[in-house]
């Protein structure tokens, strides 16, 4: 299957927090969209890795995602191994997106900064002929670097460099945020005496709709995502930024 967008997060539920709404709007524009969850969350205070999988399914049927991949890095002590990044470069020769999305390089988790620097080396390296991968049926992979890769922004406040309308799809991202109620608060889904957490009080899913209104503000909409560029962003001619 080939994609048009990649996201790629560090656990279950990173890629509805950060990017829902945006993956959900290429969606409905007809383009392909993929996730691909680095671990399971079985570190997780809350939930398990199983619940956890089980939520994401539910959350990507809510999105319309076409495809969800789970690869089986140690939650909490993920770590830019040579065998991960070359994990990584089969995913993006198997699925060869024009765009991928992943997390920023200085983050609160740990897993998420080396997720980062996970698929900054596989996005070099899947374009290197002599580095072998194959596929699950053992066929040898092309070589591929995908065109176009940005950061989306997590828990820390990062100056977005460009931001992404999700007006239309904002609440089919709270919807999908919601089917992880093991982890985010949802009263009336998941019951638990589990230690309570940041994702777990009601002030934390505020938190990103008062996130999403602040971008959106910022660019004239009511909701947004914020997007953080890794190489020079260039435009083609400067039409496509005219009304």
């Amino acid at each position: 299957m080939v994609l048009d967008v990649l996201a790629i997060g560090a656990h279950p539920d990173d890629v509805e927090l950060c990017v829902g709404g945006t993956l959900a709007a290429l969606v409905r524009e007809g383009y392909r969209v993929g996730i691909v969850d680095c671990s399971r969350g079985e570190y997780g205070t809350r939930g398990s890795a199983t619940l956890r999988i089980e939520e994401a399914r539910r959350a990507q049927s809510i999105l319309g995602v076409h495809h969800r991949e789970f690869l089986n890095m140690p939650d909490s002590t993920i770590t830019p191994t040579d065998d991960g990044i070359v994990e990584l470069v089969r995913v993006l020769r198997q699925y060869r997106p024009k765009v991928v999305l992943f997390p920023p390089p200085f983050e609160r988790h740990p897993d998420h900064e080396a997720v980062h620097r996970i698929v900054r080396s596989a996005l070099f390296k899947s374009g290197l002929a002599r580095l072998k991968t194959f596929d699950t049926h053992g066929t040898e992979q092309e070589p591929y670097r995908p065109p176009r890769f940005y950061c989306y922004i997590q828990a820390y406040h990062h100056e977005a460099d460009f931001f992404v309308d999700i007006s239309d799809t904002f609440e089919q991202k709270l919807e999908a945020i919601r089917a992880y109620s093991s982890q985010v608060y949802a009263p009336d889904k998941y019951e638990s005496t589990e230690p309570e957490t940041l994702l777990s009080r009601p002030e934390f899913l505020e938190s990103i709709i008062a996130r999403a209104r602040y971008w959106g503000s910022l660019i004239g909409v009511r909701y947004a995502e914020g997007y953080l560029t890794v190489e020079p962003l260039g435009l083609r001619s400067l039409t496509v930024l005219l009304p």
